[in-house]
């Protein structure tokens, strides 16, 4: 009867200390006092705690025994030249768009390490991004202003990054030039100082057009005029950015130049162009209809058509729209679409378990379950729903090494310049986990998959975190 009386009691005081420490949600000094237990102090934490003090966790973590056992043959390869580098900018997108183009042109022409423009295309796409910012706010003047709508577009009034779509309206709109037409400049090169101040001019900007809605009269709200001043007024705020623009990048040229040479050096002709009429000339594919985007999303339905509402670059242009599909569908068009010489616009969250210096994304590149004793089990579905893992940055995907039939790695052109050799190696079972969207030709796509499209897309919000512009 005692020791039942003490087993009670025992389990009594569990229960009560258990209630104390979750009552009021704090850490009081009984609960900090278990808490403290999890670090032991031993030997080994000591010689942990002395490393961590002393070199990055990265390093630390890091299995180059895994980096030397990766072989860098590929059984299929797109045959690309030259190294791009985007520098200190958001724009792997364009870079990444551009090198699916160029790789066609290099290909069909016999060119050099030959490269188009990337200051022209963003200094359009920097204008249009004001325009489709302006024109949000006028879309959504009769909201509050602490609407989830206007909150958003006033915390994002600008961004050098972006997705695939960006690069086909733009390209459709206003052409292509060489690299040499348009050169990068240092505002290119390094955009967050421009980036800051045409944000700050927007956010003003917007604020003025509101407040001009707010303090119109019914009758000119009913009768058009009111509407027209804020249009009226949006012509002359792009004009200050188009100014902007123009100083920070150069004013793109309607009309130029251009001496055609082979791979050898060898002259073939000169001609006089305009953007688009290069465009047509050298590369001609219709970009907003031609190529489909699909993404490996496991939160979200697979085998439907889903729409992102104001994530495009353009206003009058196309909102992304995706295929969401199983990863092995997805595969099974890149094969195809490498296998047939043609690189595409991929996107993934490139950062995870890669090491930078050797170009090669592995699941066992860093043990930071070993050095933190601790595990981490997320799979990719719940990275995604508790915000641990994004699609980050776009590269241009060129190879893959089959083995028995079945893909056991993948190489991607990246815009980081000579980083890891300009291209990134990356493991069959971390495309798995951190690969995230592909953009292909329609003759890639199976047909089910395209029939697809015919459906009404799922319309989802700007401010979902899966879409953030990849940079």
């Amino acid at each position: 009867m005692k020791k039942l009386i003490i087993i009670a009691a025992m389990f009594m005081g569990v229960a009560a200390f258990a209630q104390n420490q979750t009552a009021g949600g704090g850490i009081s000094a009984d609960l900090l006092k278990e808490i403290s237990k999890g670090y032991e102090g031993n030997a080994a934490d000591k010689a942990l705690h002395n490393a961590l003090n002393a070199e990055q966790i990265t390093n630390l973590a890091f299995c180059p025994e895994n980096i030397i056992k990766t072989d860098k043959h590929f059984s299929n390869e797109v045959a690309t030249k030259g190294r791009t580098n985007q520098k200190s900018s958001g724009r792997c997108w364009l870079f990444t768009g551009l090198n699916v183009l160029r790789s066609k042109m290099i290909a069909e022409y016999n060119l050099g390490a030959f490269t188009l423009s990337h200051a022209y295309l963003f200094f359009y796409d920097q204008l249009e991004k004001s325009n489709l910012f302006l024109q949000g706010i006028i879309d959504t003047k009769d909201l509050a202003d602490d609407e989830r709508q206007v909150d958003w577009f006033f915390a994002h009034p600008i961004g050098d990054g972006g997705q695939f779509t960006g690069v086909s309206n733009l390209v459709m709109k206003y052409g292509v030039v060489p690299s040499e037409v348009m050169p990068e400049t240092l505002s290119a090169n390094n955009t967050s100082a421009m980036r800051a101040q045409v944000s700050n001019y927007l956010r003003e900007s917007g604020l003025r057009l509101r407040q001009a809605w707010k303090d119109a009269s019914a009758k000119d709200k009913k009768n058009g005029k009111a509407a027209q001043k804020l249009q009226d007024m949006k012509v002359e705020m792009l004009k200050d950015v188009y100014h902007i623009l123009g100083l920070c990048l150069g004013v793109p040229p309607t009309e130029f130049t251009w001496a055609h040479y082979d791979a050898n050096g060898k002259f073939v002709s000169e001609k006089t162009y305009t953007p688009k009429g290069f465009y047509q000339e050298f590369i001609g594919k219709d970009l907003e209809n031609n190529y489909v985007m699909v993404m490996n999303d496991p939160c979200r339905e697979y085998y439907k058509v889903y729409e992102i509402e104001y994530d495009r670059h353009v206003y009058d242009g196309q909102n992304w729209v995706y295929i969401n599909l199983p990863i092995e569908r997805i595969k099974d068009m890149a094969i195809a679409s490498i296998k047939d010489n043609t690189a595409m616009y991929f996107s993934c969250d490139v950062g995870k378990f890669l090491s930078r210096k050797d170009g090669i994304a592995d699941m066992n590149n860093f043990d930071y379950e070993s050095l933190m004793g601790v595990k981490f089990g997320m799979n990719k579905k719940e990275r995604i729903q508790t915000h641990a893992s994004g699609s980050t940055h776009a590269m241009t995907l060129i190879a893959v090494d089959i083995k028995d039939g079945k893909p056991v790695k993948w190489k991607v052109e990246n815009s980081w310049g000579d980083t890891g050799g300009g291209n990134i190696i990356m493991t069959d079972d971390w495309f798995n986990e951190y690969m995230f969207r592909l953009v292909l030709e329609k003759k890639y796509v199976p047909e089910d998959v395209l029939k697809l499209l015919n459906e009404k897309p799922i319309r989802l919000p700007s401010w979902d975190p899966m879409f953030l512009p990849e940079e």
